[in-house]
């Protein structure tokens, strides 16, 4: 491609997105990061549930009429949402991560993760206005449409969008690179939850809760961030590889290929669908039990967790208050546990190999599933809780993993439209794992097993899931010669070739890009001319390095900070 078709190509195109040589790939995980942190906070959005709920009513929620019917109810402005209701925003949202993942993963491999960043930060921070909207109005659908349906696809694109680009960046480390930046994802209710609850209290008033002006405040602070991730997204030029990167070879570990199958054949051969339930089911079981983690603390353990010798059903409202303050501090630690086995597990699995560190995964999780039970019927708090933080940690890690299995299999040309394929196994799990958990223990309630047993033979279940998981994972091969693309038809689909670095003093088509790149990217030192581009791990651009995990660390820093002191408190 000459200079002049690049410069006049849309600044929002994957081709303009090519880094020069001197570029350090390290700026892109900060880029990952800052989009990440900010959809993250779809974790979070509980926090919101209990002001909405008594909008009306003030102190006491104020409820419908049961004569109300549905639709009347979905535009009422006189009583108060109910929390299930309200409940639904969040299975939209990983509904729709998972579809629009699958539905959009193609455009974004052909479109750029620059264009892609910026669809995602309109799709988020537009549903987070039209939920204040919807807020302001009392019109609970506005809500659903708003955040559930047009966030949840934001949250979709801006989830797969580093993935394809983090791993060509990163052939060396995959794990690394993915767990980097699915971090973000676990991480951003940590910031986004404690800074949402700030803002309430901050624009609160007698006729208000402040959910509204948050909402927009937070669209504003999130619009920022996103769009300067995905201004900051680079896509290294063909051919490039990180210095002295070899390649492995095929004998030593043949499930990782360097040859590339297609989107449309990838879908339709057994690996994938092996590694959709290998998702799918380990999914299932930490989701299960994330979406129930403080109810099940307080119901199993009651009076115990104060001192007391008493189930939950003897404690008052106040010692009931008490439990529920611990039981808020367990749920922090576990989204501790969450991040920190996003970037562990993944890292760890460049050394193991991704099968063995699913298998890790699917085994301890098997066993530890099966001694909660005992942890629980002999009021062992310490261990209970262990054993969930642990269980977590693999909970995140089989996130941020899956995204080097997938390259590690299907090759990185098609990875990012794959991967946004697979997470349809989330969109699945989603429902799957709290209906089990939810069903599971109502049932054990209506037929009178005590409360501070009614979720033993949940976690057998769940324990089940991963003994199928294993499975799965254990029959993955390597994809039939059958299922890869020849080089001929690699080579008819990469469109974009290597770019030509042309420096014109007088280039009447310099913009705001060629601002950035001559200011912040230092010009390339003793470069040969001619010389294959982007053949060297650049260690150059410090400073801009700094500014760009200052900017995303600053925040995460306060987050876990925040959360560090509160389980700590409540521990206490």
């Amino acid at each position: 491609m000459t200079a002049d078709a690049i410069a006049r190509s849309d600044f929002f195109s994957r081709e303009r997105t090519i880094a020069l040589p001197t570029f350090n790939r390290w700026l892109v995980p900060p880029a990952a990061l800052a989009i990440h942190l900010c959809i993250g906070m779809a974790y979070g959005f509980s926090v919101f549930w209990l002001p909405l709920s008594r909008v009306v009513g003030g102190a006491q929620p104020k409820e419908c009429p049961e004569t109300l019917g549905f639709f009347a109810t979905l535009v009422a402005t006189d009583c108060d949402w109910k929390i299930s209701w309200l409940g639904w925003t969040f299975t939209l949202f990983f509904v729709f991560l998972g579809s629009s993942a699958a539905v959009f993963g193609h455009w974004l491999e052909t479109a750029g993760p620059r264009k892609a960043g910026l669809a995602a930060a309109c799709c988020w921070c537009g549903g987070l206005l039209i939920s204040a909207l919807g807020v302001y109005l009392h019109q609970i659908w506005m809500l659903w449409i708003g955040s559930g349906v047009i966030g949840g696809i934001g949250l979709g694109l801006g989830y797969i969008s580093p993935v394809s680009t983090l791993i060509k960046w990163f052939p060396d480390r995959r794990g690394l690179a993915t767990g980097l930046a699915i971090m973000g994802f676990g991480g951003g209710a940590m910031i986004g939850a404690p800074l949402a609850d700030r803002l309430m209290g901050f624009y609160a008033t007698p006729a208000s809760p402040g959910v509204w002006q948050t909402f927009v405040t937070l669209a504003a602070i999130y619009f920022a961030f996103m769009v300067a991730g995905a201004l900051g997204y680079r896509v290294p030029p063909e051919g490039w590889t990180p210095q002295g990167f070899t390649p492995p070879a095929a004998t030593k570990n043949a499930l990782v290929t360097q040859r590339h199958v297609h989107l449309d054949v990838a879908w339709k051969t057994p690996q994938f669908w092996l590694l959709w339930g290998v998702l799918c089911l380990n999914v299932s079981a930490g989701i299960g039990v994330l979406g129930m983690a403080s109810p099940m603390l307080q119901e199993v353990f009651g009076g115990r967790l104060i001192g007391l010798d008493v189930g939950f059903d003897q404690l008052n409202a106040d010692q009931k208050k008490q439990i529920a303050a611990i039981a808020a501090g367990f749920t922090g630690l576990l989204s501790l546990c969450n991040i920190g086995g996003r970037i562990g597990w993944a890292s760890a699995s460049d050394k193991f190999g991704r099968k063995i560190t699913y298998a890790i995964f699917f085994i301890v999780g098997l066993a530890l599933y099966s001694a909660i039970p005992f942890a629980a019927n002999g009021g062992m708090v310490g261990l209970f809780v262990l054993l969930f933080a642990v269980i977590i940690t693999m909970y995140g890690g089989g996130f941020a993993t899956i995204p080097a299995y997938l390259a590690d299999i299907f090759g990185t040309h098609h990875v990012g439209a794959i991967h946004g394929r697979l997470l349809t196994a989330w969109s699945t799990a989603g429902v799957l794992g709290p209906v089990l958990v939810n069903y599971i223990r109502e049932y054990q309630l209506a037929h009178g097993v005590a409360r501070e047993a009614a979720y033993n033979q949940t976690m057998y279940v769940l324990a089940g899931l991963l003994l199928c998981g294993l499975v799965c994972d254990l029959l993955v091969r390597p994809c039939a010669e059958k299922y890869f693309m020849s080089d001929e038809e690699v080579a008819a689909q990469k469109h974009i070739p290597v770019a030509e670095v042309v420096k014109e003093d007088d280039d009447v088509h310099a913009d705001f890009e060629d601002f950035v790149e001559e200011t912040l990217e230092p010009a390339a030192k003793g470069h040969p001319p001619g010389a294959p581009r982007g053949l060297q791990d650049s260690k150059g651009g410090s400073l801009p390095l700094i500014l760009a995990w200052t900017a995303v660390g600053a925040p995460l820093a306060w987050g876990v900070w925040v959360t560090l002191l509160k389980t700590a408190a409540l521990f206490h």
